[in-house]
């Protein structure tokens, strides 16, 4: 039957319901409801009793008997059986619910508690409420969608219909718990930065702009909150985070969505290598949280949990991964040809330590299945890190499953060094860097009042879900990705 028929029939389901005198939307159960989960934990003592407990959800099966339908309700916390039994609820009561009540619908019921001869526990409905009548029918079959995209667009059905899908989003919810919590045992305060801003600032990146149209004035969506949370050091708070949307006007691909969730947290008077150590400690501990005892894994492949995770500078990754022998001796020129011989394209205007990190990223970061610290990254890719020399910066990257899962650095807090560097990166734009850092007036000012030694890093919240539950695109662990829009 196709799909106009099938939601004629509803709508005719929905007209006979209302000519029974059923309010079919009504704004809340005319009996008190029990969580189906707390009914199944205590189901026991409530099949010795003679209490009669009520539960509402939407019905996922309906499987009907001559004088008796039995249907699985469904309310977000578990499933349950009901038993619906002609000689118990009453003929016409029985029929209402027989010819007009299906799947998908939202019903609440009250009644005994009792097991089959199967051992399934049942609830044998003596009064029965529609709650919300579904027009479209669910899909009967989701699983194994051929076009992928579907399930994204159409999530609501993706976690009605996959466990599997649900689950997942749990854990996420899980995880940005457990990071609020042991950050608040750290004494870290959280706090709301502008997702409008004047200038897009604190990461490389080419941001979205739009225009407010009463102050007339262009603001961006912001691509990292760093700029901001840095003022509130200079404020006097002493460490800070704030969890939040992100924006960034790149490519996508399996690691990449153009919005996604980003924490960031800055610890005054800690250094990079306090800030790594936290990290680990963070890291180790919400892993154990959400896993269990059960591994850590990529696409089958055990992830090594050390206590301490080793660190590697950038130089050497490249000279073990990459073939760059001597970094130091490197031109932009023999780094393009390197880059070019691994299939990657780079534009003439890429600094030496872009035209690196993109080898870096390309090439030695997929090779990195256990958690590694990468440090000591170039100074022309990081414009707010404190120098190490005159080349490279005290910046550490945490690498994981072959993903970025970490970036963080002690922070730059020389006012001068700072303003240079911006204004090095404003030449960098004009020679058609799109994703060089912007100058910031209102933040150099900031800075000018003084700022204490500080570290800083930022978590990928969703390449972290991804981690945890073995998922290889983002998207399945982003409950709206961004999509192209259907024609």
């Amino acid at each position: 039957m196709a799909f106009e028929e099938l939601k004629k029939v509803r709508l005719e389901k929905l007209e006979r319901l209302k000519k029974a005198g059923l309010n079919v939307f009504p704004e809340k159960a005319a009996f008190g409801l029990s969580e189906i989960a707390g009914i199944k934990k205590d189901f026991r003592r409530y099949a010795r009793s003679k209490k009669s407990p009520a539960m509402g959800g939407r019905i996922l099966a309906k499987r009907e008997h001559g004088g008796s339908i039995f249907i699985d309700l469904f309310d977000g916390s578990a499933k349950l059986q009901a038993f619906f039994a002609k000689d118990k609820i009453g003929g016409e009561s029985f029929k209402l619910f027989s010819e007009n009540i299906d799947i998908g619908d939202f019903i609440a019921v009250s009644g005994r508690a009792f097991y089959t001869k199967k051992k399934e526990p049942t609830l044998e409905v003596s009064r029965w409420q529609i709650l919300a009548k579904a027009l479209r029918p669910l899909p009967e079959k989701w699983h194994g969608l051929s076009d992928v995209e579907e399930r994204f667009r159409r999530r609501y059905l993706d976690i009605l219909m996959n466990e599997e899908v649900r689950d997942r989003f749990i854990i996420r919810s899980k995880i940005i718990r457990e990071f609020r919590s042991a950050l608040d045992k750290e004494n870290f305060i959280e706090v709301e930065t502008p997702v409008l801003q004047n200038i897009a600032g604190g990461a490389l990146a080419r941001p979205f702009a739009t225009h407010h149209n009463a102050l007339n004035l262009d603001l961006y969506l912001r691509i990292a909150p760093e700029l901001y949370l840095k003022r509130l050091l200079v404020g006097g708070f002493e460490r800070v985070y704030e969890i939040g949307k992100v924006f960034r006007n790149e490519g996508i691909d399996h690691s990449h969505n153009p919005e996604y969730t980003l924490l960031e947290l800055y610890a005054a008077y800690w250094e990079e290598e306090k800030m790594m150590e936290f990290v680990e400690k963070i890291f180790l501990a919400i892993t154990k949280k959400i896993l269990g005892k059960k591994p850590l894994q990529k696409e089958g492949k055990k992830i090594v949990l050390n206590k301490k995770f080793p660190r590697i500078s950038f130089r050497e990754i490249l000279k073990r991964h990459a073939f760059v022998l001597e970094y130091d001796k490197e031109t932009e020129s023999s780094l393009k040809l390197k880059a070019r011989q691994f299939g990657l394209e780079v534009a003439d205007h890429m600094s030496k330590g872009k035209i690196a990190d993109e080898i870096f990223d390309k090439v030695c970061r997929p090779k990195l299945l256990n958690p590694t610290f990468v440090t000591e990254l170039p100074l022309d890719i990081s414009p707010l890190a404190k120098g190490l020399n005159q080349d490279f910066v005290r910046r550490f990257n945490l690498i994981v499953g072959g993903n970025e899962i970490a970036d963080g650095w002690a922070e730059l807090n020389d006012p001068v060094e700072q303003s240079r560097r911006l204004e090095e990166h404003e030449k960098l734009r004009k020679a058609g860097e799109e994703e060089a850092h912007r100058f910031d007036d209102e933040f150099i000012e900031a800075m000018e009042y003084g700022m204490p030694p500080t570290a800083g890093v930022g978590i990928g919240i969703d390449r972290l879900v991804m981690l945890l539950t073995d998922t290889s695109n983002i998207k399945e662990v982003i409950l709206f990705p961004t999509l192209k829009p259907k024609e």
